[in-house]
């Protein structure tokens, strides 16, 4: 194929070359997708009904899982089909649109990651404004500021990675269309435009990286400050599970993208993408609940509100 143009479609990286694999693949990424909807959808669900969780905190906490949501959707239902019916095939245009959706979901919840621990920092450091700095309006500016980010990203990244000429056949060596893999079938040095945005992307990520690591130590010398236990537990209950997602979502974005080459292996690329594309979205849910007393309540709350309508 000379160039992009001329390729109608792209052949993904099969997880297994037998049926019986190929099915135990299938029903496995099943019950991580049907795990990470039922998982942000109650969240959702919750924060949308209970007025007591109509804060700033929880409004973040609904837009990473209306993101997380999306970003498991963008890669894992089509790769669930090309094992079911024994293809490895996408189109050219599903490809782009997967491009185009996982830099702007991905992008976006990094940003919402940020804002969430500029929240935290603000709760247990400036209690005294937090009213202020993180009222209704500020909260929609950051919000839609990070949703604008992850589009743009987005956008620039999507054309300029379907604008280089293809000549390196059509296998992309991953389960679903990643910009790296796909500049690799490029036969000329215009990749280098994207590749320069992919600096720049790493470059932002690292000055967002270091806003969180920044607002963390000023959170822990403040919590570390707070003279009774019961403050210091409820200070590092509001914080462990935000500082959890985000060290799972950065560390294994890292090592998918800066591992050395000596050992990079398509098994371990696949291994590497499901731990940082399939695997958070499904894990995010239970870490915000499991040590959230106010979300658990509105869980139980609503379930138990469903449950009792059902019988009458």
């Amino acid at each position: 194929m000379s160039n992009s143009s001329s390729t109608t479609e792209f052949l993904l990286l099969a997880f297994a070359d037998t049926r019986q694999l190929q099915l135990l693949h299938f029903w496995l990424f099943l019950g991580i997708y049907l795990a990470a909807l039922l998982g942000n959808g109650l969240i959702i669900t919750a924060v949308a009904c209970d007025h007591r969780l109509h804060t700033p905190m929880y409004f973040f906490l609904l837009n990473l899982s209306l993101l997380d949501l999306g970003s498991i959707s963008t890669t894992v239902p089509k790769s669930m089909a090309n094992s079911l019916w024994d293809s490895r095939a996408i189109s050219y245009w599903g490809c782009a649109a997967q491009v185009f959706f996982f830099a702007f979901l991905i992008v976006a919840e990094y940003c919402v990651l940020t804002i969430m621990a500029y929240d935290r920092y603000v709760a247990i450091c400036k209690p005294l404004h937090y009213g202020t700095l993180l009222g209704s309006r500020a909260c929609v500016h950051m919000a839609a500021a990070a949703w604008a980010s992850g589009f743009l990203n987005a956008v620039l990244h999507t054309a300029n990675t379907f604008s280089v000429s293809l000549c390196g056949g059509n296998v992309v060596d991953q389960f679903f269309c990643e910009i790296p893999q796909i500049l690799k079938l490029s036969c000329s040095r215009s990749y280098l435009r994207e590749v320069g945005l992919l600096v720049l992307g790493v470059c932002l990520a690292f000055g967002c990286f270091v806003f969180i690591l920044f607002s963390y130590v000023q959170i822990f010398r403040a919590v570390l400050r707070i003279p009774s236990d019961q403050g210091r537990h409820k200070a590092f209950s509001m914080c462990l599970p935000h500082l959890a997602v985000v060290s799972l979502f950065v560390s294994t974005a890292v090592f998918a993208y800066l591992k050395p080459s000596s050992i990079s292996s398509p098994s371990l690329n696949l291994v590497v993408a499901v731990l940082y594309a399939v695997v958070p979205p499904a894990v995010n849910p239970l870490l915000y609940s499991m040590r959230n007393q106010e979300l658990k309540d509105a869980l139980w709350k609503m379930m138990s509100g469903c449950f009792s309508e059902g019988i009458n």
